[in-house]
């Protein structure tokens, strides 16, 4: 059957760019009905919510790309032994009105509304069914300041109280993206497939999107490519305006022996 090479170039807003070129079938083609150049469309949303999974990984960091940078924060949150969910459905539960007290305070002080990203990370018990150690790290735009993201994560404030107890540890950080954004802080949070995790987010993100391109490269030319790797101003020619993320891991060569050779670019936009 007949193959030849495609290019997938997805786009994480206007500052990261991923482009996988890849062999592709003309009967792969036929069914997905495409025509030379792919129209502009959303990468698909991984039905898999368990970051155990790589391709909800991979969408996770580049959603993350798409919507924040250094002006966003990430909040880590966890819980004292007295407010320890029995289930992580309590434990969703309990970070979504952390949320809605989040998302209230922004629209009290005439800030954009929420946006985020939640990641809930557990493990479970001798028995594989109690979760235990669990918490949970929230990308959110930013507006507020720290310490008032920081003092919601708290009880119902009681009578006779200024505020309410603290839940728990909470910390929020300023994003520092590098080059590659902030795939490096999604990595950390997705590592140790030994834990579980699961993840969530606003409505209102703006989605990654690709567009394909069967045309650009032969089989020949990417062989050429992945036995002799080539320098970053070969891909800077090739994609005006972008350059390599990084030296050492934004290209990946991969073989399969029943395909053939496939690239994978991670790109930033250039200064």
């Amino acid at each position: 059957m007949r193959s030849f090479m495609r290019e997938k170039k997805i786009y994480c807003g206007n500052r990261y760019l991923e482009v996988d070129i890849f062999p592709y079938s003309q009967n792969q083609k036929d069914v997905s009905r495409r025509g030379k150049r792919a129209k502009k469309q959303k990468v698909t949303e991984p039905k898999q919510r368990n970051l155990n999974d790589k391709n909800a990984r991979r969408y996770l960091t580049q959603l993350a790309n798409t919507n924040f940078s250094e002006e966003d924060l990430h909040v880590t949150a966890t819980y004292k032994d007295k407010f320890l969910p029995e289930t992580i459905e309590e434990a969703e539960k309990e970070v979504a009105n952390y949320l809605r007290r989040i998302k209230y305070r922004r629209e009290k002080e005439g800030l954009p509304p929420l946006k985020y990203i939640l990641v809930t990370e557990y493990s479970t018990g001798k028995d594989g069914k109690k979760p235990v150690r669990i918490h949970h790290h929230i990308f959110i735009n930013g507006g507020l300041d720290r310490d008032t993201v920081e003092d919601l994560w708290c009880k119902r404030r009681k009578k006779g109280q200024k505020k309410g107890e603290r839940i728990g540890f909470v910390n929020a950080d300023r994003l520092q993206p590098d080059e590659n954004g902030v795939a490096a802080l999604c990595a950390y949070l997705t590592k140790n497939p030994s834990g579980k995790k699961r993840w969530s987010s606003s409505q209102n993100l703006e989605k990654p999107w690709s567009r394909s391109n069967d045309f650009k490269y032969s089989r020949r030319e990417i062989e050429r490519i992945a036995k002799n790797p080539p320098g970053i101003e070969y891909w800077e020619r090739k994609y005006e305006g972008w350059t390599l993320a990084n030296k050492d891991y934004a290209f990946r060569v991969e073989y399969n022996e029943y395909t053939g050779w496939s690239i994978y670019l991670k790109m930033c936009r250039k200064e």
